[in-house]
């Protein structure tokens, strides 16, 4: 898992979260590495950089 669980449910203060939302979060960011590190490493980079978003 490559989120602190913790700083999710401190960001949503007030909201319980369920732990199917984490996954599915995690499943999001993990696309979202993924695509921004092809994305650099096409621009012949080693530095992600935010437009790799």
């Amino acid at each position: 898992m490559k989120i602190v669980q913790s700083k999710i449910r401190a960001a949503v203060k007030g909201m319980r979260v369920s732990p199917d939302f984490f996954v599915g979060l995690d499943a999001k960011v993990d696309t979202l590495l993924t695509s921004a590190v092809a994305r650099a490493k096409a621009n012949k980079r080693k530095t992600l950089r935010d437009y790799d978003l």
